[in-house]
């Protein structure tokens, strides 16, 4: 098989990979280009860094080939799909070909169990130490590391990558040894673990070795089992706190060709993927809790509403806020006030009384936001359902619920 055809092989079987980003990492240019080039070609991704800069990335496996017969995934050893494998130097030299033509900054790459874990490993890293001592190169690498594999392979694997990720695959154990019988939770927060120790160290003692700068992050696979969204954000919460993860990434679930019969037949709503990474972001940025988003006797988000106005519309006596006196706390409980917003109403109400076109100047999106908010000339109808006013908040259409 040749490049090209690996090439279209690989790249398409990573784009069930949702956990692919480079936020965090140090800015390089060892090649002296810089900038980013072209939006198109096979295996090229994007990501967002934190100041808004558009990253593209060569995202690939390293082959499809797999042991394992998770029953979810494509590349599974009993799937009739077609296989290809790069080698070391296939890898080495398209990411050098594609960063020198400035079609991307950097490198995702993940892969098929082959041989053993460690095996696979080794060849995971090899690709990054050629790429950073063979060939000096300073963009990005991003590697899927593997859980079962040597500590040691994964301390490599940090010397030479900015991130790196451990599938945690599904959000319960029970759903994992239904699906994936032969990986374990438990290895998997054991790998988790050594990698947030050695981010630790090297943070800690800034002459350290650098190890992944840019942290790890994990996927699950949501809509493949029973998990229902306040299993899947508790699963989150605790990798946030226990692992100091950057991100944790949902991919629904989608129908494979000869699926187990143990598959739902369709896959879940988009929105529902949708819905949590709103969620997430709450949790992460927010002060909310799983309590607050998903409650025991409501487990699964709305599809209508966004998490936040959900949550506003199910504790009605705490609003209206009044922006003028509310602390940044209640603020970014109010729907369609995001942190940034909160941040320039906080400045700008030391200096005068806000007013309703105020916000519309500051662009705050007060079809959203007019429900839940008092301001000097502006108070809604406190009188109003949370029934009644869900379809006006959900359609973004404001009327005279709102009031003036």
């Amino acid at each position: 098989m040749d490049l090209v055809r690996k090439l279209a092989v690989l790249a398409d079987a990573a784009k069930y990979d949702a956990s692919c980003a480079s936020s965090g990492g140090p800015r390089r240019d060892s090649l002296g280009t810089g900038g980013i080039g072209s939006t198109e070609g096979m295996g090229i991704c994007h990501a967002y860094a934190p100041d808004g800069r558009c990253i593209s990335l060569l995202k690939i496996l390293l082959t499809n080939f797999c042991v394992y017969d998770c029953a979810y995934c494509i590349n599974r050893r009993s799937s009739n799909v077609e296989r290809a494998r790069f080698s070391v130097n296939d890898v080495v030299t398209l990411t050098l070909d594609f960063y020198k033509r400035n079609y991307i900054e950097g490198l995702f790459l993940s892969s098929g169990i082959i041989r053993s874990p460690d095996y696979t490993m080794e060849q995971l890293v090899l690709v990054a130490r050629k790429l950073r001592v063979d060939h000096r190169f300073g963009g990005y690498i991003h590697l899927k590391t593997i859980p079962d594999a040597a500590p040691e392979l994964i301390a490599d694997a940090g010397r030479w990558a900015d991130r790196l990720s451990i599938n945690v695959e599904l959000p319960t154990e029970s759903g994992l040894k239904k699906l994936a019988p032969e990986k374990n939770l438990r290895d998997i927060r054991a790998a988790m673990g050594q990698l947030r120790l050695r981010i630790d160290e090297t943070e800690e003692e800034p002459r350290a070795p650098r190890f992944a700068p840019a942290g790890q992050s994990t996927q699950m696979i949501v809509g493949a089992d029973a998990a229902n969204d306040r299993d899947v954000l508790e699963t989150s919460d605790t990798l946030y706190r226990n692992y100091r993860l950057r991100r944790v990434y949902y991919s629904a679930f989608s129908p494979i060709p000869d699926a187990s019969s143990v598959l739902p037949p369709t896959a879940p709503p988009l929105v529902r993927e949708h819905r949590l990474y709103q969620a997430d972001w709450l949790l992460r940025f927010y002060g909310f809790t799983v309590e607050d988003i998903a409650p025991a006797d409501a487990p699964d988000l709305p599809m209508d509403v966004d998490p936040k106005t959900a949550w506003a519309l199910r504790h009605r006596e705490q609003f209206p806020v009044d922006v003028n006196r509310a602390d940044r706390e209640t603020l970014l409980r109010v729907p369609g006030l995001g942190v940034r917003n909160v941040e320039r109403l906080l400045d700008l109400r030391a200096h005068k009384t806000l007013r309703y076109q105020d916000l519309v100047r500051l662009r705050v999106p007060m079809k959203r936001v007019a429900a839940f908010i008092v301001t000097a000339d502006h108070r809604p109808r406190a009188d109003i359902e949370s029934s009644a006013l869900r379809p006006s908040v959900r359609s973004d259409a404001q009327g005279d619920l709102f009031g003036s």
